[in-house]
């Protein structure tokens, strides 16, 4: 190959079942790592990238999408073949699980209106969406980079992750895509509540009530709200949760913090409340959460 910097990538592939598949793509190393191979149109992709970036090339080099870390890109197009043709940074991670139209529709067949390109109107059109992954997906993510089990069970494992993971990835309010389309409602509005937003992030550790919020934004009570849970798909202090948990998780996984000091810094005075935040969030305690990924 005429460039240097690009090497010939691996992945490991897991057979979910028929025609519905999970690619894990890790370059650990210092070049950019090529992967290729062939997906025809009938079948739908979703791309997660944990860490690092990527970049997907098309028709010879003509066009190309990129995914960057904590970013999704679903790819779908009746009308044409749509072969991987990646460039994985270094030191990045995706996973990406691809599908049959056929199995996907099979997912959703009683309310196949619920997803947006599946309608009647759009079921020839290409698709294509970029957006962020939630902290629920990238738990999901990082389980099935990480995991480390008996091999008996590691498909059964990965099977329900990814079915965990499409379902998260669809699990958005009816008007959730409100933020891509603010003319959909009166954009000053949404501007303020992208604004509450910013404001609860950068004083997580110790946020406004929603009264202190609703007068810095210039929105009744009311409309913040309601405004949030549209735009967001979760109420404010519900959205912060996810937000600090996230944070913490990451904090953690540096190795350079100790449980206390992460706690305080996401607002909690001691280490014994943020232990329980973390809990009823992840499900285990952040010590046993270290030590999973330390085994993983």
């Amino acid at each position: 190959m005429a460039d240097k910097n690009v090497a010939e990538g691996s992945f490991q592939e897991v057979l979910i079942e028929d025609g519905f598949f999970v690619l894990k793509i890790q370059n650990d190393g210092a070049q950019i790592q090529k992967v290729v191979r062939d997906i025809n149109s009938s079948f739908i992709q979703f791309h997660f990238c944990l860490k690092g970036s990527a970049k997907f090339i098309f028709n010879d080099g003509r066009y190309a999408l990129d995914v960057s870390e904590e970013n999704s890109l679903l790819l779908y197009n009746t009308q044409m073949d749509l072969p991987m043709n990646l460039e994985l940074n270094p030191n990045s991670w995706l996973v990406s699980v691809v599908m049959t139209i056929r199995k996907f529709h099979s997912l959703f067949s009683k309310e196949a209106d619920y997803i947006p390109f599946l309608s009647a109107d759009n079921k020839d059109k290409k698709y294509y969406s970029q957006e962020g992954v939630s902290p629920a997906i990238a738990v999901i993510l990082s389980q099935v980079m990480n995991y480390n089990l008996h091999p008996s069970i590691k498909e059964l494992y990965i099977k329900g992750k990814v079915y965990e993971l499409i379902a998260l990835y669809f699990n958005k309010s009816d008007d959730a895509d409100i933020e891509q389309c603010p003319f959909l409602v009166d954009e000053d509005n949404v501007r303020r509540i992208r604004k509450a937003k910013e404001i609860i992030i950068s004083r997580m550790a110790e946020p406004p009530t929603l009264s202190e919020l609703s007068e810095e934004i210039g929105l009744s009570l009311k409309k913040l709200k309601e405004g949030f849970k549209q735009i967001y798909g979760d109420s404010v202090f519900s959205f912060l949760f996810d937000y600090k948990m996230e944070y913490a998780r990451k904090m953690l996984e540096t190795g350079q913090h100790n449980v206390n000091e992460v706690g305080l810094k996401v607002g909690y005075s001691t280490a014994s409340h943020f232990i329980s935040a973390f809990k009823k969030k992840y499900g285990t305690t952040p010590k046993k959460y270290l030590m999973a990924l330390a085994n993983g």
